[in-house]
């Protein structure tokens, strides 16, 4: 795999998987789909965003295949798309939480064979970046 440093396609390609990321809704969507898969009045319940920002939240998550659906019924249930997906976003709630744990990171991120030659500042950011 090319590194990031190494390709402005990939550095590119890098910025538009994190801008999926980086809308405040969406995080809130996906952190609480991290707890496991849950319907769309679920998801209203706990995360407080109203429609239409919860539908059009949710179909900008399902076009970049970040989450998948399953319907049951009338009723859609949402989850994270793969562990790819979950890996990002456990991993951004660990290196914002308060008491950020670097070695809790770094075993998350080695769990998908993140390997490098030389220790990275913000090893736990290296992870993240590493799976993009």
């Amino acid at each position: 795999m090319t590194a990031i440093f190494e390709s402005r396609d990939r550095a590119d390609a890098a910025t538009e998987k994190l801008k999926v990321y980086a809308q405040p809704q969406r995080l809130m969507i996906l952190s609480y789909l991290l707890r496991g898969e849950s319907s769309v009045s679920e998801i209203y319940t706990a995360t407080g965003i109203g429609q239409p920002a919860l539908s059009q939240q949710l179909a900008a998550l399902r076009q970049a295949d970040v989450v998948k659906t399953r319907r049951e019924g009338k009723k859609v249930c949402y989850d994270l798309a793969d562990d790819v997906s979950r890996l990002c976003v456990r991993t951004m709630e660990l290196l914002l939480a308060d008491n950020l744990d670097p070695k809790r990171i770094m075993k998350a991120a080695t769990l998908f064979g993140v390997t490098t030659n030389k220790p990275l500042a913000g090893s736990g950011t290296a992870g993240f970046v590493k799976i993009l």
